[in-house]
């Protein structure tokens, strides 16, 4: 599991902003898009919603590079 985070620490800022946009929209979106109707919400609307959701690991990513240098 330690391979990981080093894996994604070697790559280039740009690239690390891509691999989490990759791996957390569908995610995201999809979680929306089926959770959306439990929310009363209609599914695509819940599928922009998780799209947001899933723009917070970016915003922290962003926030931390911006804050180490």
């Amino acid at each position: 599991m330690a391979l990981l985070p080093r894996w994604f620490e070697a790559l280039s800022f740009q690239a690390q902003i891509v691999v989490l946009a990759l791996v957390f929209d569908p995610i995201g979106f999809g979680a929306g898009y089926l959770l959306g109707p439990e929310f009363g919400v209609e599914p695509i609307l819940g599928g922009v919603y998780g799209l947001v959701a899933a723009s917070v690991p970016t915003s922290l990513l962003v926030l931390r590079e911006s804050m180490a240098g």
